[in-house]
C-alpha cells in the first residue's frame, strides 16, 4: 500500500497503538491470573493483537529488509 495519506498513517499509527497497549495488557494478565483457563485465553488474546500489530504495521512498509 504506497498510497497512504497522511490522515491514513495517523488512524494507523494510533490503531497500532491501541494493538500493542491491548497486546501488553492481555500478556500482563495472563501472567498473573492463578486461573489457568483464564490466563490461557489472556494469552491468546495476546497473541491475536500481536497478529493485528505486525499486520497493520506491515501496511506502512514496516518489517521489510
Amino acid at each position: 500500500m504506497n498510497n497512504l495519506t497522511a490522515k491514513d498513517l495517523d488512524v494507523l499509527a494510533h490503531v497500532l497503538m491501541g494493538e500493542e497497549m491491548a497486546c501488553k495488557k492481555a500478556r500482563i494478565y495472563a501472567n498473573t491470573l492463578t486461573d489457568a483457563a483464564l490466563a490461557q485465553e489472556m494469552e491468546r488474546i495476546s497473541c491475536a493483537h500481536a497478529e493485528r500489530f505486525a499486520a497493520l504495521y506491515s501496511m506502512i512498509g514496516g518489517g521489510k529488509k
